[in-house]
């Protein structure tokens, strides 16, 4: 039941072209589908106006503290400032991305979310080298359109709007509608799934302990990823995938399935007490990543 590595595919084109599908090794079918060019930048418009309204409220601070000062101090006042909106442009993304819904207020808003494209979990190196492309895709070709004509020249003014040319349209020139970031940290934008089966989860009624008693073995079969699957495919509520999954971890932890007992009774079970011993387990400062991690 782990999540990495996982394929992703291609759907065919048509209703379905934004969607793509990450099989895990034990045949999980996580369909994922792709946020359009148009969304991304609808995000970013509003995680911008965020931050152009969190620097206007510092430059107010700022002004105000130079009336009060009388305009001594001014160079340290202009280092704050200029600090300030290094801070704004790269740590709003990077910190708000670090977070578990791995998505800025923008995203948010619009139901987006940053994924790793392998189908693992997503990492701070992944979520820091997208970012940092940010500076040449954006804010770089920015400094260039906004730049007083006098005070560049006209050749290095022209290479300035193909820099940005290349930056800001190569999303759309590509079929995952990926941004330069996208590529070098191994991510796409993803619509967010909407946990609809959670209230389902929480009023289920939980299966008898008795009926599903596992022992230690069967529940050290798999770790805290294949929990996070597991976990999906609850939530799907699948008949067909339930059965594949449950026959599958059967066959793991050589379990004697009742004649009477259902697939998504025995999934429900196995997920409440494999979540009760990784959390005893954590307890005591043993963390399994996986069903490889031995530790």
């Amino acid at each position: 039941m782990a999540k990495a590595p996982a394929s992703p595919r291609a759907l065919p084109a048509g209703p379905v072209a934004r969607e793509r599908e990450l099989v895990t090794p034990e045949g999980v079918d996580l369909k994922i589908k792709l946020a359009e060019a148009s969304e991304r930048a609808a995000a970013f418009l509003l995680d911008a106006a965020i931050i152009v309204g969190g620097m206007t409220a510092l430059t107010i601070l700022i002004f105000i503290l130079m009336i009060g000062t009388k305009g001594r101090g001014a160079e340290p006042i202009a280092v704050v400032w200029l600090l300030g909106g290094f801070v704004a442009r790269n740590l709003y993304f990077i910190l708000f991305e670090l977070t578990p819904r791995a998505a800025t207020p923008g995203k948010r808003m619009l139901g987006l979310r940053v994924a790793a494209r392998g189908g693992g979990r997503l990492t701070a190196d992944a979520i820091f080298g997208r970012n940092a492309m940010r500076e040449l895709e954006v804010f770089l070709p920015l400094s260039f359109l906004v730049a007083n004509g006098r005070d560049v020249d006209a050749i290095l003014s022209l290479l300035g709007v193909i820099w940005c040319a290349i930056f800001v349209f190569f999303p759309l020139f590509n079929r995952d509608r990926l941004r330069v970031g996208d590529v070098v940290a191994g991510t796409w934008v993803v619509k967010a799934p909407r946990p609809r089966l959670l209230r389902d989860m929480a009023i289920r009624q939980e299966p008898d302990a008795e009926r599903f008693a596992f022992s230690t073995a069967q529940l050290d079969a798999y770790g805290v990823k294949e929990l996070h699957v597991l976990e999906d495919v609850l939530r799907r509520y699948d008949p067909v995938m339930l059965a594949a999954v449950a026959g599958r971890i059967r066959t793991k932890i050589g379990w004697a399935p009742n004649p009477t007992e259902g697939d998504g009774d025995f999934l429900d079970a196995y997920y409440r007490a494999l979540r009760g011993r990784l959390e005893g387990r954590l307890l005591f400062g043993r963390r399994r990543r996986d069903k490889h991690d031995v530790g």
